[in-house]
Order: C-alpha cells, then structure tokens, then sequence
C-alpha cells in the first residue's frame, strides 16, 4: 500500500481528532504540514506534534509539499474554495462538516472533481461506526422487515457566550443554526440509514438565543420507502442526547448517546408477547465493536484512494444532506412542503439557506 502524504488545511479546536486520526493510520499516512493564517498557532502545534511544516499559505504549502489529501478544517464559510483550490492541486480533500452552504457550491466542487480526477469526501465519523454499519446491512437485507417509523433528535445546548463568536449565528458564515451546526451529524447517519427521502414539512423557530438564525428545528420526513419520521435539532436542550429510534415490522432499533457511540448506545426490542429468535439472532452478530470515529473514517478514505475509487462519504452520497438541509430550511420559510429534487438553479435556496439572494450595493 501507498504510503500518503496529507496536509491540514486549519488549526482550530478539531484538529487534535485529525492528527490522531493520521498517527492512527501511521502505516498508509504521513502528515506533512499544517495551515493557518494564526502563524504562532501553527508553529506551536507543530512543535508540539512534530509535523515537519508549517504555512500561512494554502497556495505555498501545495505547490512545495504536494500532498496527496488535504484535511480542510477551517470555518465553515471558506470550505467551498479550499476544497477546490485543492483539487485543482492535485489532491483528494477530507473536508469538515458541513462541506458546503448550498447545492450551487457543492455543484461547483463536483465540477472540480470531473475536471481533476481527485475527489472530495465529508467528514462523517458516525457512519463508520460498527453499530452502524451492521444496522444498515439489517436493513438492506430485509432482515428487520419494512422501515416504518423514525425518530432523530439533536438535542444539545449551547449557550449565549457560544455565539459569542459571531460567525456561528449567521447564514453568510455558519450557513444556519442547529441544523447545519449540530444536527448534520446524526441526520446524515439517519438519511444514510433510511435511504432516499421524498418529502419534508419544517418549521424552524429561535426562540432564546440571540442569534440571525434558528435556535430549533422540527421536521416531518416522508422517505421513498414509505417510511414517516420526524427530525428535530436544538440549541436549547439542557439535558443534551443524541437519539435515533427505527421502527420496523419486526423490531425496533434505538441509540440513545452524545457526541459518539459504541454498541452499548444500541438496543433492540421486540413486538409485546413476542419472541422472534431468528430477528434477535440477525442483530446478535455484531461482535466487533468499532467507534465512529475520525480514525476509522480516515481509514476508509485511504482504502478508496488505494483502489482509484469514489471515498464514501462523496458524490451522491455527500449530496444528500446538502440537499436535504437547503430543503428543510425552504419548507420552513414558505410552510409549504418540499419534494426531493425541487431545487433548481433559479431557486434561491439552492444558492442559500438563507433563501435570499444578497445582491452587492
């Protein structure tokens, strides 16, 4: 195997969870350098984990170090002309939640990656999950029986002083509330889990926080298969979960955690007076017991680049939450639901979460 050289591109709070992840893979990954425009940030964190470079420059770290996958952990608002500057370079790209603010950027990252041939993947730790995973192949094997009823809640808090940075209340910068900050996470893992969704109905509200964007957001979604689920992000929540719950015909499926899981924030239960051992047995063999987790996700990058193919967190597959939130906040704004594919190039929410087109004066 390929021994890779990757870059940071970002020295903010979650960049100790992208080093570990690359010493986790020390095998397949060598980090070469780190950027950020704070050049004492840089230096001392370098120092600190012996990464042989440091830069102030996106632009000077690619043209002398020629990674070949870039991590790309700044704020959220420049994500979209990172990532293809670095495409342009050469590089595959690991980018920071949320990717991009809307289907027009991410539009334009897919076109990077045609013209270059490199790809872009989103970091989302919780699919690698065993728990996870095992849940999925459950549920494209039919083995719990048709998905019926779904819950997903992001219930965290996060007080006046967190938005203190203001970035992290506004549209231009964060490109919404809760939603786009907190609940991607766990809703990305949920459409993952469920498949294509059809239509949404949500309502967003700030209620308590000081801030331009929501604070809450609620949500009826009706998926392709027919299931009917409610989605529900909060800033307000001061007993803080991280919930899922799968109602299918023959069991349903929870996970009650925070910020992570492992098997044990999993659980079954059967329909009352029932005791469908084959439907215990499908569940009962998961036995290994993998944390979603940068290190994992990190690990699956790298076998996609070792095969040429598509990381699995791109493509489609990262497009379908963009498009989900940019249709959750449309739905909001209008009352009106939302049919999947609705959003075209002459919708302002395809350009914004927002909705409106900021025309400079």
């Amino acid at each position: 195997m390929k021994k890779y050289r990757i870059a940071i591109v970002g020295a903010g709070g979650i960049v100790g969870a992208h080093i570990a992840a690359i010493a986790s893979n020390a095998n397949r990954a060598e980090l070469v350098a780190l950027v950020d425009i704070d050049e004492n940030r840089v230096q001392t964190i370098c120092r600190e984990n012996n990464i042989p470079n440091g830069y102030t420059s996106i632009s000077d770290m690619l043209e002398r170090e020629r990674p070949d996958l870039v991590h790309v952990i700044t704020p959220s608002a420049t994500h979209t002309r990172i990532t293809i500057e670095c495409l342009k370079a050469g590089a595959w790209v690991n980018t920071e939640k949320p990717l991009c603010g809307s289907l027009a950027e991410f539009d334009a990252i897919t076109r990077a990656e045609q013209e270059t041939g490199c790809y872009a993947n989103t970091v989302f730790q919780w699919r690698s999950g065993s728990a996870g995973k095992h849940l999925k192949k459950l549920i494209e094997t039919n083995a719990l029986g048709k998905p019926l009823v779904g819950v997903c809640n992001t219930l965290w808090y996060r007080t006046q002083d967190y938005y203190g940075l203001a970035w992290r209340g506004t549209y231009k910068e964060a490109f919404g509330g809760p939603t786009v900050t907190l609940g991607i996470h766990l809703m990305d893992l949920f459409l993952w889990l469920l498949g294509d969704w059809d239509e949404i109905r949500a309502m967003t509200g700030t209620l308590d926080r000081d801030i331009e964007v929501e604070d809450v957001s609620m949500a009826l979604v009706r998926f392709a298969n027919g299931a009917m689920t409610t989605v529900t992000n909060s800033a307000l929540s001061p007993r803080q979960e991280s919930y899922m719950r799968f109602d299918f015909q023959k069991a349903s499926v929870e996970c009650s955690t925070l910020y992570r899981y492992n098997n044990e924030n999993w659980k079954i239960s059967l329909p009352p007076d029932t005791e469908d051992v084959p439907t215990l047995a499908h569940w009962d063999a998961l036995t290994e017991d993998i944390q979603g987790s940068h290190d994992n996700q990190l690990k699956e990058l790298l076998d996609a680049m070792d095969a040429g193919r598509r990381p699995p967190v791109s493509g489609d597959e990262a497009r379908r939450i963009v498009e989900f939130i940019s249709c959750l906040y449309k739905s909001a704004s209008t009352g009106l639901p939302v049919k999947r594919g609705e959003l075209t190039p002459d919708d302002p929410f395809y350009h914004t979460n927002k909705g409106i087109l900021e025309v400079p004066q």
